[in-house]
């Protein structure tokens, strides 16, 4: 018997704030990165593998140590990850 092939992932773009914006300034659309959380009492976790760049937007005036914003094109689920994550942890990405 054949099976059918899996569901498409549908893909979402999810804005993330990058703790260090010198590393965001490193990255380009198209770039693939992996996303990693940083919490006090927890060893640092991988959120998102593989991550494509959407896009890195201009950098915010005026925003000091407040790290920088970068697009990612993620599965629907990572994309909610992210955003809970990064409101409780530090994030950061490494270059894939």
């Amino acid at each position: 018997m054949v099976k059918p092939p899996p569901a498409a992932v549908r893909m979402v773009s999810a804005p993330v704030r990058i703790a260090d914006a010198e590393t965001v300034r490193l990255l380009r659309p198209g770039d693939r990165v992996d996303v990693v959380a940083a919490e006090r009492a927890q060893p640092p976790r991988v959120l998102a593998a593989g991550a494509r760049v959407a896009e890195v937007p201009a950098p915010e005036k005026g925003v000091g140590d407040g790290g920088a914003l970068v697009v990612l094109s993620v599965p629907r689920d990572t994309a909610r990850a992210l955003v809970g994550a990064g409101a409780t942890a530090r994030l950061a990405v490494t270059l894939c």
